[in-house]
């Protein structure tokens, strides 16, 4: 009996990302019945399905609630999602990293805010330039950049909605040096990408001009990366991680550790779709 499994993806790609498509063909490679379905769906009978694989969900982080309750009827169905679903709620905030940090990691220094505490916490690293980002978020949504204490990052902030924030110093070595993505699967170091922004920006996604380009990472940032995953505390480890960081004064830095729905590079990286999909049948078998 062939093994059902659900690509679970968004609305703005109902037919699955073009990049991630070459999964499709590997997944059937690997013995699975691979089927394309919008997470929040209402008409989707998920209890037809041996397991959900999240893929493009990009935009679970604008409707979290509804999320998460979905989550919760795949586990009341008894239906595996890869990540396993109490994984993917730690990690859909990132106050996470901060459980990460006590557990020996090195991350970005963070400090977590809300509501009038934002303020606050701006105010003591008043002539630092920092981030603020929300801790549910994705593509720099709400994410502003300025220098504490300055008129311009006070108007911005009062810009932002009320919600719960991560305030970190901002590092110059992502423009000049750029952000590393290291891909795992099934455990496993599968390859890895050197992000840069744009010229005299920050964000190295691709919405806003940033570009990734295959790299080797040097033993030092392999070895973090290691111990990143190796700090995460799971009953069934990641079937795919990237693990995003920076370099600043030799040590890599964690900035996110993304377990729900990472781009994996795929076109940098073709061999990785059918590591991925014979992980996936394994943990399916």
């Amino acid at each position: 009996m062939t093994t059902r499994i659900a690509l679970a993806t968004s609305a703005d790609h109902a037919d699955l990302h073009a990049d991630d498509l070459p999964l499709l063909a590997a997944l059937r490679t690997a013995g699975l019945d691979p089927v394309v379905q919008v997470w929040a769906d209402p008409s989707v009978d998920w209890s037809a399905y041996d397991g959900v694989l999240l893929r493009s969900v990009w935009d679970y982080q604008t409707r979290y609630l509804e999320f998460t309750e979905w989550l919760g009827q795949l586990d009341k169905a008894g239906v595996p999602v890869l990540n396993d679903s109490d994984l993917v709620r730690w990690n859909g905030d990132k106050r996470y990293l901060l459980e990460l940090r006590e557990r020996g990691v090195a991350i970005v220094p963070s400090q977590v805010a809300a509501g009038a505490c934002l303020r606050e916490v701006v105010a003591g690293l008043n002539g630092q330039e920092i981030v603020i980002k929300p801790t549910v978020s994705a593509s720099a949504r709400n994410t502003v950049r300025g220098l504490a204490g300055s008129g311009e990052l006070d108007a911005a902030m009062g810009e932002l909605p009320d919600d719960v924030y991560l305030v970190q110093p901002f590092l110059p070595e992502i423009q000049s040096e750029g952000e590393w993505s290291l891909i795992y699967l099934d455990g496993e170091f599968s390859h890895a990408v050197l992000k840069r922004p744009a010229d005299g920006d920050y964000r190295v996604q691709d919405d806003f001009g940033g570009t990734a380009t295959p790299a080797d990472p040097a033993p030092a940032v392999r070895a973090a990366a290691d111990a990143v995953l190796a700090a995460v505390d799971s009953r069934t480890p990641p079937v795919y991680a990237r693990v995003d960081g920076v370099v600043a004064a030799g040590r890599f830095l964690l900035m996110e550790l993304e377990l729900i729905e990472p781009y994996l590079f795929f076109p940098q990286h073709p061999a990785a779709a059918t590591h991925l999909a014979t992980a996936v049948a394994g943990r399916l078998s």
